[in-house]
C-alpha cells in the first residue's frame, strides 16, 4: 500500500451495482430498507422503530467516528449489535476505514485508488491492490464475529455506494457482493433538511417507490439540521399501507 497522486478515472454509479432481489414471499410487495453506520446518533431511536413495526433491515458496517467519539465497532457499541442480532437482522460491509474508492488504476495490478475516511492514512489517497481491497471488507467481517459471535452476510457497499471496476472485481473474488440501491430508494437523509424536509423526504418516498427496491439511510447524519431517523416511522407504516412487506437482503 502507498500513497498515490493522479486524476481519479468514473466511478460506477451505485444504481448500475445493486443486486437482483425477488419478493418476499406472501407479500404485494417487498422493499428492502439498508441502513449505514454513519455518526450512530440515531441509532436506539431507529432500533426502536423497527422493532416496533417489526422490520428486519440490512446494516452496513464501517468503523466510522460516532457522535460520542468512539467508533462504531468500539466495545461500547457491542450491546448494540448483539440486539441487532439477536433480532435477525441482516449484515454487510461498508469497509474499515469508510473509504471513498476514487478511480483505477491500469492494469495489470488492477489496483485501485482508495481515500480513507478514518482511522489509519485518513485523508490520504492510497493504492490498494485487489487484497488490500479484501481486507478492508474482510476486516468488518472479523470484528463483527469477534464482538457479535456471528459472521456478516456476504455484502458490501462502498461508502457513498461508489465502486470502481477494480474493486468490484476484487471484492467479487473474495466472495462478496456489492449492494447498491434504487434512485427511489435514496431516502434522503443526507440532503439539508432546509431544502428537503421530512415530510417532503416521506411524501416522495411514498409516490416512488416500487416492488423490489433497496432504501437506503444512516444511523446518523452529522450536516442534517432536523434528523431524518424520525420519518423512518411515517414511512415504513405508509409503505405496509400500500401493501409492502420488509425483508432483509438474501445471502447471494
Amino acid at each position: 500500500m502507498g500513497l498515490i497522486a493522479g486524476a481519479p478515472l468514473t466511478p460506477i454509479p451505485p444504481s448500475f451495482e445493486t443486486i437482483q432481489v425477488a419478493p418476499a414471499a406472501g407479500c404485494r410487495a417487498s422493499v428492502y430498507l439498508t441502513l449505514d453506520t454513519g455518526t450512530m446518533r440515531h441509532a436506539d431511536l431507529i432500533a426502536a422503530i423497527l422493532d416496533r413495526h417489526a422490520v428486519k433491515a440490512t446494516f452496513f458496517l464501517a468503523n466510522e467516528t460516532t457522535i460520542r467519539g468512539d467508533a462504531a465497532l468500539d466495545d461500547s457499541w457491542i450491546p448494540f449489535w448483539r440486539s441487532r442480532v439477536a433480532e435477525g437482522h441482516a449484515f454487510g460491509s461498508h469497509t474499515w476505514r469508510h473509504g471513498r474508492f476514487v478511480g483505477d488504476l491500469a492494469a495489470p495490478d488492477g489496483a485501485v485508488r482508495y481515500r480513507p475516511q478514518v482511522g489509519e492514512n485518513a485523508g490520504e489517497t492510497l493504492k490498494l491492490e485487489a487484497q488490500g481491497v479484501c481486507a478492508e471488507i474482510e476486516r468488518v467481517n472479523q470484528r463483527f464475529r469477534t464482538i457479535t459471535g456471528r459472521a456478516l452476510d456476504p455484502l458490501w457497499r462502498a461508502p457513498g455506494g461508489i465502486v470502481t471496476p477494480n474493486a468490484l472485481r476484487a471484492g467479487q473474488a473474495c466472495g462478496w457482493t456489492h449492494v447498491g440501491w434504487a434512485p427511489a430508494g435514496f431516502l434522503g437523509d443526507e440532503l439539508p433538511s432546509e431544502q428537503a424536509s421530512n415530510d417532503a423526504l416521506v411524501k416522495r418516498a411514498l409516490a416512488r417507490v416500487r416492488d423490489g427496491d433497496i432504501l437506503m439511510a444512516h444511523l446518523g447524519i452529522r450536516s442534517r439540521r432536523d434528523p431524518f431517523a424520525p420519518a423512518l416511522e411515517p414511512l415504513i407504516a405508509g409503505l405496509k399501507a400500500r401493501g409492502f412487506c420488509f425483508a432483509t437482503l438474501p445471502r447471494q
